[in-house]
């Protein structure tokens, strides 16, 4: 079972946002295994994701779905304590603010889009608050071996899947395999000029036998 991948599931989104400079966003942990010229092969550790599913086309489905996650992980939630995000500690009696992780990731099912954002790896999925929305679940992911393409501009759809295909036309020509279906990257706050936008699409492979 590859970490990116939910049953049914076929494509995929990140997400980040940071609009404070001054404070460190936590991201996705991986070790870089290779790299050739634009494209690495990234081995991710296991992680804990918040997801929700979206039935709208690739360009809103992310923005639908943020408002649910960002929601959650800003108090709609329930538990009976609070965390400390950054200096000073914040509490409130009957939510839970959590730290915003980057990526923010986004999957094609059967029913539309399944967005979900890396939950904090402070973080067990016996520590993280429910949430509560019922449309937004926890699940835990193993770790997974992807080649990634990084590239600037705008959330399109034509930008996607422009990369997505250099992307697939680099693994045939490789000594690895696709192992999933396609993710599409994306790290930056919607405020952030295009031309400095980071985003990626991602792939899980095997090596070839």
């Amino acid at each position: 079972m590859n970490y990116l991948k939910h049953t049914h599931l076929s494509g995929f989104l990140f997400v980040a946002i940071s609009t404070n400079p001054a404070m460190a966003t936590e991201e996705a942990k991986y070790s870089l295994i290779s790299k050739d010229k634009k494209i690495e092969i990234r081995h991710y550790t296991p992680q804990i994701i918040a997801e929700t599913i979206v039935d709208a086309d690739i360009e809103k489905a992310g923005n639908i779905a943020f408002k649910l996650l960002f929601g959650y992980i800003s108090g709609n939630n329930i538990t009976q304590s609070a965390i400390a995000m950054t200096a000073p500690v914040g509490q409130e009696s009957t939510s839970e603010e959590i730290a915003m992780t980057v990526p923010v990731r986004q999957e094609k099912s059967k029913s539309g889009w399944a967005v979900n954002f890396k939950m904090p790896s402070s973080y067990t999925i016996e520590t993280l608050p429910r949430p509560s929305d019922s449309r937004v679940k926890l699940r835990q992911i193993p770790s997974q071996t992807v080649a990634a393409i990084r590239y600037s501009g705008f959330w399109s759809k034509s930008n996607y899947l422009e990369h997505k295909s250099k992307l697939k036309t680099w693994i045939q020509q490789s000594n690895y395999q696709v192992d999933g279906d396609a993710i599409w990257a994306r790290y930056n706050a919607p405020f952030t000029p295009w031309f400095l936008r980071r985003n990626e699409i991602l792939i899980p492979v095997v090596k070839n036998n």
